[in-house]
């Protein structure tokens, strides 16, 4: 009876050492943590422009839809600046079209002068030929007036054709030259009007301007209605009708409703056999009997060192430690979460226990 006791005490320690040891193989092989948080990306949501608000149709902690109205910023301003600015294209459009006007009139005077040109080279050519018969007519009866076998009379007026036909070109060159001069001019009015016109049709700078300020008066009038990214729910809303919303500057935090994911923090002595696809199972503190099973998505690469940064007088952070033991870093690990149980809700910041199932 005596040595039945001993046997019974010593095989329930027995036991008891077997399950320890199995929990702690258990524990090496699934590691386990109760460091976890829900995490969710968080969208700022920020305004493209400046103005009060005058529609705020969400309230706080609401659900929302992607392209559901959070808020609308006064839009009359825009509105006049939109008006403003198609004024502006259309005065553009016309000031274009009387540019082109003056290209085409500056065109034809070009090809007026060169017509004009073409017939001065034209009377030019004619004089010199009758200059060259008057001449030579001159010279014959020069020397016919000297024997005497033409009159004095005859004589004269062919000597005043002669002096009318050298007159006549001189005055054709220098029409001549007063053609050249004015196509030059003309070439340079041409030259000016395509300059103040600029390139044809769509690719004319001015234009281009004008239809990027409509774009842009266009596109800050849709700005005033700011809307949902993504499906989610709005979170910490402060915002009140008549609040200035400031352009580029955050109004309120929308929480992605479809990234939640969990950090679970191991010890870095655990995460030596895990590696990303291992299934893991989370259990949250909200809802402790609804486990939820999910998968190692990837492990953390590296942590902030605080030892060494700046601190007081930027002198260096040192952090004490134990000679006689050594502290394990925690590793961030993050974890995807499968299809939910019915009834669970996701919270950011929420605590959650992990165990990694690394198939040992």
């Amino acid at each position: 009876m005596r040595y039945l006791k001993y046997l019974l005490t010593t095989s329930i320690v027995l036991i008891a050492i077997a399950v320890v040891l199995y929990k702690y193989w258990e524990y090496m092989t699934n590691p386990w943590t109760r460091d976890g948080q829900v995490m969710s990306y968080v969208i700022q949501v920020t305004p493209r422009v400046t103005g009060p608000i005058v529609k705020l149709p969400i309230k706080d902690n609401q659900s929302v839809r992607a392209g559901d109205l959070l808020f609308e910023i006064d839009p009359r301003t825009f509105k006049t600046s939109l008006d403003q600015a198609r004024g502006n294209y259309d005065q553009t459009l016309d000031d274009l079209a009387a540019l082109e006007k003056q290209v085409e009139a500056a065109t034809a005077s070009v090809e007026q002068f060169k017509s004009a040109i073409t017939e001065a080279k034209s009377a030019v050519a004619a004089t010199i030929s009758q200059l060259t018969e008057a001449k030579a007519k001159f010279e014959r009866n020069r020397v016919l007036v000297a024997k005497g076998t033409i009159s004095k009379q005859r004589y004269d007026d062919l000597k005043m054709q002669y002096e009318v036909a050298g007159a006549n070109k001189t005055q054709s060159r220098a029409a001549l030259l007063a053609a050249k001069s004015a196509l030059l001019q003309s070439q340079a009015n041409l030259a000016q009007a395509k300059a103040n016109l600029g390139a044809p049709g769509d690719e004319n700078a001015r234009l281009r301007i004008a239809k990027a300020a409509v774009d842009q008066a266009v596109l800050n009038l849709e700005f005033t209605k700011v809307k949902a990214s993504v499906d989610g729910y709005v979170t910490n809303l402060t915002l009140q009708l008549g609040s200035q919303a400031v352009a580029n500057k955050a109004a309120l935090a929308l929480v992605d409703l479809n990234t939640f994911w969990v950090d679970a923090y191991f010890r870095e002595t655990l995460i030596g056999k895990m590696k990303a696809g291992d299934e893991a199972l989370v259990t949250l503190m909200s809802y402790p009997d609804t486990p939820i099973s999910g998968k190692v998505d990837s492990l953390g690469w590296g942590l902030a060192q605080s030892d060494g940064s700046t601190g007081y007088n930027l002198l260096p952070n040192i952090n004490p430690t134990f000679e006689w033991i050594r502290l394990a870093q925690r590793i961030p690990v993050r974890i995807h979460l499968d299809e939910l149980p019915e009834g669970v809700t996701l919270r950011i910041g929420t605590t959650a226990s992990v165990l990694v199932k690394t198939k040992q």
